[in-house]
């Protein structure tokens, strides 16, 4: 019995993410590419689709705390959901905000150029739930709930 390409392992939040998340910015739409042609001709603009849920794909920017690489520390986050996710955490700094996310799912890949490249992950997740709730992320030495996510997490 083989994997399927594309799988996508369920994996929990706090596993995933021992430190939490931070997202960074807002939660957008994830557009198709839209060529010069396409704009030109004044074409809309089409939002992705997910081709297992057959749901929108919307995407957000985070940083993972726990990641000891800077280039690494920062990714996209794929949310699945027919309308766009709100986040139900308060800003602690403008723009800034900790995140736990539900449904989530990690796909690896890799990243990289050449010689350096790496095992990396796609990750999503149908949407937010508050952050510190109950099945949330702990910390590694067994503490309270916190945002953020692991090494190696890329999107």
């Amino acid at each position: 019995m083989a994997i399927i390409r594309d799988h996508r392992f369920g994996i929990e939040f706090g596993e995933a993410f021992p430190q939490g998340l931070v997202m960074v910015g807002e939660v957008s739409p994830d557009n198709e590419y839209q060529s010069r042609e396409d704009k030109a001709a004044g074409r809309p603009v089409r939002q992705k689709v997910d081709e297992g849920s057959g749901l929108r794909q919307w995407v957000c920017t985070v940083t993972d705390p726990d990641e000891i690489k800077a280039k690494r520390a920062s990714f996209e986050i794929t949310l699945l959901a027919a309308v766009q996710p709100v986040p139900s955490s308060a800003e602690v700094l403008p723009g800034m905000r900790p995140i736990e996310l539900e449904g989530l799912t990690a796909a690896p890949k890799v990243a990289g150029q050449g010689e350096y490249k790496y095992l990396s992950y796609t990750y999503r997740a149908t949407g937010f739930r508050a952050a510190g709730v109950a099945g949330g992320s702990k910390s590694r030495a067994g503490g309270s709930a916190a945002g953020g996510d692991a090494s190696a997490k890329a999107a």
